[in-house]
């Protein structure tokens, strides 16, 4: 386990940290332990939600000409969509 040595600090309204330290106290946690959990989760879904593919021409005309391909049929596939929708009556 990592050594914790560095320290994060912010100002909240009382009702914001009346929620958070109510939500902490629900899933069994002290309020460190929850904030840096949800801090640490919602950080990482930002940054995939940001990530930058790059390609040079030769890459992304490969790329293209794949998406260009028909599609191959999948057995698996095609056999689920022949049988009746769950969603129909």
């Amino acid at each position: 386990m990592a050594v914790k040595e560095d320290r994060l600090a912010f100002r909240m309204t009382a009702d914001q940290k009346r929620v958070i330290k109510r939500a902490a106290e629900l899933t069994g946690r002290d309020v460190t332990e929850f904030s840096i959990q949800v801090l640490t989760e919602r950080a990482e879904e930002v940054l995939a939600e940001q990530r930058v593919f790059g390609a040079n021409a030769r890459q992304w005309s490969a790329f293209v000409s794949l998406l260009d391909e028909p599609a191959r049929p999948v057995a698996e596939l095609v056999e689920l969509l022949r049988r009746p929708s769950v969603f129909e009556d």
